[in-house]
């Protein structure tokens, strides 16, 4: 049994515990509802399949990496152990383990995620983030064919879609037709809505896949394309001139050709395809925006001029003034700053909340920050930005595109999380063979508990990266992408290895049941009480020497023990009493409590 917890707080501190410090006056341009939200992404082709019929075929994956089809291919079995190939992947003879990974569909579609909503809701989830569900032909759907139109296999007729699609003038909205997936689509938006739940889509202008309709007709008609002008073209096929055609593709990646920009962001084109597609999405059918989307997520936003997000905003708050915009943008935060002044973003996927929890809650103990260091590092975060754009930012640990907390937890030695252009190839277990595949262990997992503490009651949005509540876990991409862990699915053990041949203890595929009602208490917890969502902040202690770092959030205090050791102390109480919020435990005014805070743990309290 765990012992009796309280705070460790001198009898004149806590003399002097007002109320911490209230957010900077001034004008915000943040939506409000932002602030209040525990986001929930989701990975559609990974999450649910709640509808068989729709399932892709072979013909689906062409214009997806890898550029050559398998000779044999079917739709990979949901429960099955991740690196061990099924026959129909040997049959392929192709050793490159991650041809196979990148080519595997699990059947996740949009039903599945509707199907799935009442799980949601009881977790305490109140905004999705849903990566790219508009027409691609790979699993990850950042290689975009349209952006007006959801993906035909993640709705209820696929071939009836394409069918639709294929009479429209895409440069031209009025021909637009509304497909089986797309009014999908819209159900889920309502539904989600129904249930009080905010929902956001993931937009990738950067660049489109090698099937989209203006690649595909610049393929085809070269410079008489009306989209010759959408990309980087290097050169065209012309014999005459002996030249062959070539183009930009993001970061190189041919299967992702980059629209062009110029002076003022993104050319006038494409530009104006995207405000259409922008408009379709937050107000459907002109039937008002409470039918649409409420906000973006924006891939790469770093890759695209400031003067193109300034003009979209401007499109997008003229639709809703309430949408919540938000960037990725890995980068230090002076660099992350310039994005959030306003006129652009509303808030961003904090990775650097995420690389400063990882260097004080899981770094190894040689490269650990101190307790003061975390504090320092935090309040810079806080206070770079304008006024609620701290409140508004996604606070997360991991994502689609990093290894889970979990497996980050087991290889906490494995090179700096912050170092992200290096961590990203060093966390990914198909190319460092030192990276460790194994289930994280009860230790590992208290770990994880220790940082969701801190998430849920930190100044900002709370992510939460599906299935990390159950205990999902895998390294960076593309096993951090793994089908999500549900009840009624057996899962086999999973005791391959990422070279698909080498093999290792068994690892059990099941929920963690533990974990997941800790997050459910702690999404609760978050989500009753507004200090935690909307009050101000301040730190109250950061004891190095003890490894504790206390914060305060109005009435409410939260004690983190990040030590190795077990800290006993006793306190008396002035003027009210406390209850412990995550065990009910009320103690009365005037009384001295001994109490125990066991290590890597934390607890919370609210002053009656």
């Amino acid at each position: 049994m765990q012992k009796r917890l309280f705070l460790l707080i001198s009898l004149v501190c806590f003399a002097h515990l007002a109320y911490p410090q209230k957010p900077k006056a001034g004008k915000e341009f943040v939506p409000a509802w932002a602030k209040t939200v525990v986001w929930y992404q989701i990975f559609p082709e990974r999450f649910a399949d709640g509808d068989i019929s729709n399932n892709p075929t072979i013909e689906n994956l062409k214009g997806a990496d890898p550029a050559d089809l398998p000779k044999v291919w079917q739709i990979h079995p949901w429960g099955s152990d991740w690196y061990e190939l099924q026959s129909y992947e040997k049959q392929n003879g192709e050793p490159e383990m991650w041809k196979h990974l990148l080519r595997r569909r699990y059947g996740g579609d949009l039903q599945g995620i509707i199907n799935k909503l009442p799980y949601l809701k009881e977790l305490g989830i109140t905004a999705i983030y849903l990566n790219p569900v508009f027409d691609s032909p790979s699993l990850h759907k950042y290689d975009g064919a349209s952006y007006h139109h959801i993906d035909p296999n993640f709705g209820p007729d696929p071939a009836g879609d394409r069918e639709m699609m294929k009479k429209e003038n895409p440069l031209d909205a009025k021909t637009w037709v509304w497909t089986k997936a797309d009014e999908l689509a819209l159900k889920l938006i309502e539904e989600a809505h129904k249930l009080g739940m905010k929902i956001i889509f993931d937009g990738v202008f950067n660049h489109m896949g090698i099937n989209s309709f203006a690649f595909q007709d610049v393929l085809k008609n070269q410079e008489k394309s009306p989209y010759k002008d959408w990309f980087n073209i290097k050169s065209w096929d012309n014999a005459e001139k002996g030249t062959k055609f070539e183009y930009e593709g993001w970061f190189g990646v041919k299967s992702l050709p980059e629209i062009r920009e110029d002076a003022n962001g993104i050319v006038a084109s494409p530009k104006e395809y995207i405000f259409n597609a922008t408009r379709r999405w937050m107000n459907p059918k002109n039937k008002g925006t409470k039918y649409g989307i409420d906000g973006w997520r924006l891939d790469v936003a770093f890759c695209v001029a400031h003067a193109f997000w300034k003009d979209w905003r401007k499109l997008v708050r003229s639709i809703n003034k309430q949408a919540y915009l938000t960037a990725e943008i890995v980068d230090t935060p002076e660099k992350v700053k310039p994005y959030m002044q306003g006129d652009e973003f509303d808030g961003e996927m904090n990775y650097n909340f995420a690389f400063t929890c990882a260097e004080f809650f899981f770094n190894p103990a040689e490269s650990r920050i101190s307790a003061t260091e975390f504090d320092k590092k935090l309040q810079e975060l806080r206070e770079l930005y304008p006024q609620g754009v701290a409140y508004t930012s996604m606070n997360l640990f991991g994502s689609h595109d990093a290894n889970r907390i979990g497996s980050h937890i087991v290889n906490r030695g494995v090179g700096k999380y912050r170092d992200w252009g290096n961590y990203y190839g060093l966390s990914q277990a198909t190319n460092n063979p030192k990276y460790s595949p194994r289930k994280p262990s009860a230790e590992d997992i208290k770990l994880q508990k220790l940082f969701v503490l801190m998430q849920m009651t930190y100044v900002g949005a709370p992510m939460v990266y599906y299935g990390d509540e159950v205990g999902m876990w895998g390294s960076n991409d593309p096993d951090c992408r793994k089908p999500m862990i549900w009840s009624d699915k057996t899962y086999q053990d999973e005791v391959y290895n990422a070279d698909g041949k080498t093999t290792h203890a068994p690892d059990k595929v099941e929920i963690n049941q533990e974990l997941l009602a800790f997050y459910k208490q702690m999404i609760g917890i978050r989500n009753k009480y507004k200090e935690l969502q909307t009050g101000g902040y301040r730190t109250r202690i950061a004891d190095n020497e003890k490894d504790m770092f206390i914060f305060q959030r109005g009435n409410i205090i939260v004690v983190i023990n990040n030590s190795d050791k077990e800290i006993k102390h006793q306190i008396n109480y002035l003027h009210r009493g406390y209850k412990n919020l995550l065990t009910d435990e009320v103690f009365k005014t005037g009384s001295i409590i001994p109490f125990t805070l066991p290590a890597k743990s934390g607890v919370i309290f609210k002053r009656m």
